[in-house]
């Protein structure tokens, strides 16, 4: 085996990491297991050892023992943020920067930071600590890693929306701080992660022992996966051999023999049981240029099998099935080889040798997997080896070559003797075995020898060999064809591998250019169509969803409007499951196209559908990699499109909601110098006429006028960012009591349910806006419950949240219309009694400034229910 040389890649990577400073993660499977404590500590023993180590950020969440932990440490005040009116703190990046320690401890590596910060995440925050050269120790949750954010959702039912990249970790050192799941309850039982009440709430959901074992595990195995890959990539810089096997890596070999799938559906279930990657390869040597139609179609669907059971699929040209499976196993470091035995013929096994056998001899440390063939291979090579190929031309050029050099040989033989004659019959044997190949070769070496013979060699003219010297001459003639034909056809199918890779990288590099130079969905989606049935010298289409209904034809090449009702399910399949569907798959492969989904981030884009027009597998074993790679960079400029038209709508509103912003405030501002005088006027009509009935009317107009500036400008603060929060404990009997107080004129004549308990916790919040939030749903209620209905306004406790309740007798909402919460929406029934659309947005807006939940529903006896949900508690504060 060759020695092996160092990664570039690798290497390069490794003075990247050189040059940045080192992330040390403390990797957890829940809260509560201890990745603070363990971070602070090891910081404390790098401190001890002589190290500047500093404090970022650390959550000491009020436990002694953290905060004991901290105080050897040199704390960086953190910075202060005026957001909404309320002061909060962030790590001061800055002042880490112009600090400059060697170690920095920052806690929660998943935080998001408040709005106007530099960076909206702390991972960010850190990227740049470890481009300035300083360390940084950090801890994260699992459930926090990006790309098992939906595996953790989908048993814990709970969504974490504060996230990490994957690619975070990867250089990244991780170190695991585990518990066993039952004292971690206990510790939860105890109160040394959650406050009792929390405590409580968290047993019965997310720290269940099921929950957190499966956390466990995978957090175990995601810190195994990281230091699976950090270990390869040492390997690779390193130049070192083996399969260093620390984690399974799975590889099947694929053939163009039956029994290939088979082989591929054993390795899925062998990578399941291992949890571990797999790769489904096939190597390409020249005995592929003699394959039939059968034998590539059956690698290309061997191929698209094992890349829809989730494997990574390659195309490895080689000399042999042994130095591409070789290079392969020592190119992804595999522990696990899994292999098929077909039953050749002696012939073969004679020419080729056994592919098993010479990897049981060759590599150390693979485990190989064997599995035997179905059936015995029909023997292609046996009687095929010598069945002369007949084309008329080819021998004709043969025994021309023959014959000019019989001619030449007589006229420079008086010059160079006979000696030397055998010399002048190599030029033929060698230009016949590398122009046409081995059979043409053999003959030409035949002819050569007879030739030499019957013109050159006593007795002369005829077919006897007196000397044997003449006989070993002959024999050479043979040796050198049959060498030179198989020398020269090896490196022609090399030669034309080489040109074809060649040329499909520049088709794949133009058509990456092609589609950058692309601004509008149409254009690329023609582009798309146009190379890739240019390329792959198939009929290509692209379908799309217009309107959110089914997915449309957006471009095809050649053009066509409509496809064939199982060809249209084929790629309804495609879109909304994101698997290949159609010819040649195990999804309505009755179909005469096969659909690939264009998916990235954002879900499937669109579909793209390939067919041939003789009805052919649309995609050759050979093209596999290829059309795959098509595909994939068709959906970066697919997704390159969505966000671009993403960015360039939030453009549009920003600007619209600045408008709309600077509007109301212009509205607002000159409608108070009239209502002034307005108010001025119906005090002077009511002091001269204090009994005429006129005057409540007008008072009660004006008081909702003067509310709905109010409400008018509480949407601009809104929108502007303008709000000022002052939060404090607030008793919701009184606020609601001061609330329904302020409205009793427009409550009068209405009967008020009113059903908050004295003893209910007292809430945080904001009492002006808590007050501009009752005021508003009670306007609400009165204006859409009719004139004499009851109000009931009902507070109650849970186990999470105090709950508010203030619910009506009207009609209640309707389906159509529950979401109310958008500025200027209306209910039905609102025109009639004007309302303005902004008081429930003012809720909406002043509920989430403060972490209050607000919902609207349809009440079982009738009527609307508003539901304010408080979840800052004062009785929570430690």
């Amino acid at each position: 085996m060759t020695d092996k040389r160092p990664s570039p890649d690798a290497l390069l990577r490794a003075a990247e990491r050189e040059a940045r400073g080192q992330l040390k993660i403390f990797l957890g499977a829940a809260p509560g297991v201890g990745k603070t404590y363990e971070m602070l500590s090891e910081g404390a023993a790098r401190l001890r050892g002589g190290t500047d180590v500093v404090v970022g950020v650390v959550e000491t969440h009020g436990r002694a023992e953290t905060e004991t932990l901290v105080a050897p440490f040199e704390v960086i005040p953190r910075r202060t943020i005026d957001y909404r009116g309320q002061v909060l703190t962030e790590m001061d990046l800055d002042a880490i920067l112009t600090r400059r320690p060697a170690l920095v401890l920052v806690d929660e590596l998943a935080h998001s930071n408040v709005e106007g910060s530099r960076h909206p995440k702390r991972w960010q925050d850190i990227g740049e600590l470890l481009d300035a050269g300083i360390d940084v120790f950090s801890t994260l949750n699992i459930q926090h890693v990006e790309s098992l954010n939906d595996v953790v959702a989908s048993f814990t039912r709970v969504r974490v929306r504060e996230t990490v990249p994957d690619s975070v970790l990867e250089d990244a050192e991780l170190e695991v701080v585990d518990i066993p799941p039952d004292e971690l309850i206990e510790r939860l039982k105890d109160g040394k992660v959650y406050i009792p009440a929390e405590a409580t709430r968290a047993l019965g959901h997310f720290f269940s022992k099921a929950n957190l074992s499966a956390l466990r595990e995978m957090a175990l195995r995601r810190a195994a996966m990281s230091v699976d890959r950090q270990m390869l990539d040492h390997l690779d810089a390193s130049a070192l051999s083996g399969a260093f096997a620390a984690g399974e890596r799975v590889l099947v070999a694929v053939s163009e023999l039956p029994g290939a799938e088979a082989l591929v559906r054993t390795t899925k279930r062998l990578s399941d049981a291992l949890r571990a990657p797999w790769t489904a390869v096939y190597i390409e040597t020249p005995r592929a240029e003699g394959f039939g139609t059968e034998e590539k179609a059956r690698i290309a669907s061997t191929l698209r099998l094992a890349a829809s059971l989730g494997a990574t699929i390659a195309t490895v040209p080689a000399e042999s099935v042994i130095d591409g499976l070789r290079a392969q196993v020592d190119g992804m470091r595999a522990t696990q080889l899994v292999i098929g035995k077909s039953r050749r013929s002696w012939w073969f096994e004679l020419r080729h040798r056994s592919v098993v056998e010479q990897m049981l001899r060759g590599v150390d440390g693979l485990a190989i997997h064997v599995i035997p063939a179905e059936a015995v291979v029909p023997a292609r090579g046996s009687v095929a080896a010598f069945r002369w190929d007949m084309r008329p031309m080819v021998y004709g050029a043969v025994v021309a070559l023959v014959a000019a050099t019989t001619l030449i040989a007589h006229f420079v033989q008086p010059m160079i003797g006979t000696g030397a004659i055998d010399l002048i019959y190599l030029l033929p044997v060698i230009l016949a075995a590398s122009r046409y190949g081995l059979r043409p070769g053999l003959a030409a070496g035949v002819l050569a020898a007879l030739a030499f013979n019957f013109f050159f060699l006593p007795p002369l003219y005829t077919f006897t060999i007196s000397d044997p010297q003449s006989v070993l001459t002959v024999l050479i003639l043979i040796g050198i064809a049959a060498f030179t034909s198989r020398l020269t056809g090896g490196m022609r199918s090399r030669a034309a591998i080489g040109v074809r890779s060649a040329r499909e990288n520049a088709a794949l590099a133009a058509f990456a250019q092609a589609l950058t130079r692309m601004s509008d969905a149409q254009s690329t989606a023609d582009t798309v169509c146009e190379e890739v049935a240019l390329l792959l010298d198939v009929n290509a289409v692209l379908l799309a969803e217009r309107g959110g209904g089914q997915p449309e034809i957006i471009a095809a090449a050649p053009a066509m409007s409509e496809l064939t009702p199982i060809d249209r399910a084929a790629a309804d399949w495609a879109f909304k499951r994101g698997e290949t569907a159609g010819y040649g798959t195990v999804t309505l492969n009755a179909s005469d196209w096969q659909f690939h989904p264009l998916k990235t981030s954002l879900g499937v884009l669109a579909v793209l559908g390939v067919a041939r027009t003789d009805g052919g597998d649309p995609v050759p074993s050979d093209r596999a990699v290829l059309l795959s790679t098509l595909v994939g960079q068709a959906s970066l400029a697919h997704e390159r499109l969505r966000l671009e038209d993403e960015m360039r709508e939030l453009s549009v509103l920003k600007e619209r909601d600045r408008l709309r912003a600077a509007l109301l405030s212009s509205i607002g501002h000159d409608l108070r110098t009239p209502l002034t005088a307005v108010t001025s006027a119906i005090e002077g009509v009511a002091a001269e006429h204090p009994d005429s009935p006129a005057i409540p009317v007008a008072r009660a107009e004006l008081q909702r006028l003067r509310r709905f500036l109010d409400n008018l400008l509480d949407m601009v603060r809104l929108d502007t960012g303008a709000l000022r929060l002052s939060v404090e404990p607030i008793d919701l009997t009184d606020a609601v009591s001061g609330a329904v107080h302020d409205l009793k004129d427009l409550l009068r004549g209405k009967q008020i349910d009113f059903q908050v308990p004295g003893n209910l916790p007292l809430v945080r919040a904001d009492p002006t806006l808590l007050h501009h939030i009752l005021i508003n749903l009670l306007v609400n209620s009165a204006q859409h419950g009719g004139p004499t209905g009851t109000i009931t306004i009902e507070g109650r406790r849970t186990t999470e949240a105090v709950l508010l309740a203030i619910r009506d007798d009207g009609p209640g909402l309707p389906t159509a219309d529950r979401d109310l919460f958008e500025t200027f929406t209306r209910g039905a029934g609102s025109d009639r009694l004007g309302g303005s659309g902004l008081g429930l947005a003012i809720v909406k807006g002043f509920a989430n400034a403060m972490a209050i939940g607000v919902a609207a529903s349809n009440h079982a006896s009738g009527g609307a229910v508003f539901t304010l949900e408080f979840r800052d508690l004062a009785a929570s504060e430690p």
